[in-house]
């Protein structure tokens, strides 16, 4: 989901704040709210539904043990969010100025707390899927690590429903977490650095993602690392994962200073559906306009394809290691030669690209290929890119010539909010 216009034409952005106890979530909308109200825009505070009933005398533990009784705590939890929600999203679809909705926590946190089957279940009972709860509801979640996890020292119970060990809070947040994989543009703010940065590089992603330039203002370093992966490894060892569905397509544009693309994203059968503009700049910047589309606006829009690239088909399987967030791209067929059997592993992190980073164990990573544009989407897409470089025509994964990297080529941008080939699917996750 992209960030919607209201009737006033004023931009309306959805935010989801989640995370484990005392991860920083209170302090961050606050701060958040003070930072975009600064800049003219109106800010609306959804409330943490599971709060206001449980301070109204609801406890959990009561429950914990009766199946019957969590699922319909759970499932009347969901429906109060959506309400609540709903209201607030009409008020900034009526107002005047530019709006940020920051939800306490969204949909998908319910499932933390549920068993899957009762999950399945209740998305049958209801008619929902997880593409729309999930991915098309909201413009971006942001996850705040638990100071349980490398700040234990600042970790407090101090909170009016506070109650949880650090312990529990550590596990806690890992369910979190996970149920939010697989979200399009899906943040995990860590405990790498002290609070006041951590807030930082929280707000750093919503602005990112909505397109501003804070940089003065906002020390942001983060930025996109890309691995080549060797095979896909088994499933033994392997943590819990969710697979999407992705296709893209590049669009004819007027000249080479802009580059437009669509895409769809999805499971079983649902999809979301994003329009991209990318203009490039001076000094190998760029500027980028996403938008969400119908699935309407997505079959006309086909008809612009540029006919000297090739559709790209790909499994993209998202899941955390260690906290980070990552994302494995597995090209499919149809594609280019060069494409069979591709596998690419991409994340982002304040140490600096080709500088040691600690990946996954269980990947067998053949070498960094952030910034190669070899390793391009607009050039793995291209009919023509290995004809116009000065490089062979076939080239092995495992070993590319330094003539190909000095082509007259599209050089991959790896600024931030730039994943997907700037498709901007996650940002700043260290």
């Amino acid at each position: 989901m992209s960030h919607q216009l209201g009737v006033n034409q004023n931009q309306v952005f959805k935010l989801v704040l989640t995370g484990g106890p005392c991860g920083g979530k209170t302090t961050g909308q606050s701060r958040l709210c003070s930072f975009f109200e600064t800049i003219g825009w109106k800010v609306f505070r959804v409330p943490e539904c599971a709060t206001v009933l449980m301070s109204g005398g609801v406890k959990w533990m009561e429950m914990n043990d009766n199946d019957t009784a969590v699922f319909q705590f759970q499932e009347n939890l969901i429906k109060c969010m959506m309400q609540i929600e709903k209201t607030y999203c009409e008020l900034a679809q009526m107002s005047t100025k530019n709006c940020l909705i920051i939800c306490d926590r969204g949909i998908m946190d319910a499932t933390a707390y549920m068993k899957p089957e009762q999950w399945e279940e209740m998305k049958m009972k209801n008619g929902w899927n997880e593409i729309e709860l999930r991915d098309n509801r909201y413009n971006q979640v942001i996850h705040m690590v638990t100071a349980a996890k490398g700040a234990e020292k600042f970790y407090s119970t101090e909170h009016a429903v506070r109650y949880e060990s650090p312990d529990v809070a550590r596990n806690l947040d890992d369910m979190a977490s996970q149920a939010w994989v697989g979200h399009p543009y899906y943040d995990v703010i860590d405990n790498s650095t002290d609070f006041e940065a951590k807030l930082i590089r929280m707000i750093s992603t919503v602005t990112d993602r909505l397109g501003m330039d804070f940089r003065e203002r906002l020390n942001v370093n983060s930025k996109k690392r890309k691995f080549l992966v060797r095979e896909l490894p088994s499933l033994e060892g392997y943590p819990q994962f969710q697979d999407f569905d992705v296709v893209h397509d590049y669009l004819a544009t007027p000249g080479q200073k802009t580059q437009a693309r669509i895409r769809k994203r999805g499971q079983n059968g649902n999809w979301t559906y994003t329009h991209t503009i990318r203009r490039y700049l001076q000094n190998n910047e760029s500027a980028e306009t996403k938008m969400h589309i119908t699935s309407r606006d997505y079959t006309n829009l086909l008809a612009q394809i540029d006919e000297k690239h090739q559709t790209i088909y790909k499994t993209r399987r998202c899941f955390l290691w260690n906290d980070q967030y990552y994302q494995m791209d597995l090209y499919k067929e149809p594609c280019q030669e060069r494409c069979k059997g591709l596998i690419l592993l991409e994340t982002y992190s304040t140490i600096p690209a080709m500088e040691p980073l600690d990946l996954p164990s269980f990947l067998d990573i053949v070498k960094e290929v952030t910034g190669d544009p070899y390793y391009s989407m607009y050039n793995l897409s291209s009919k023509v890119w290995l004809q116009n470089t000065k490089g062979k025509a076939t080239v092995s994964h495992d070993s590319i010539p330094n003539e190909v990297a000095n082509g007259d080529v599209h050089q991959e941008a790896t600024s931030n909010g730039d994943h997907d080939e700037t498709n901007g699917d996650i940002n700043g996750l260290r």
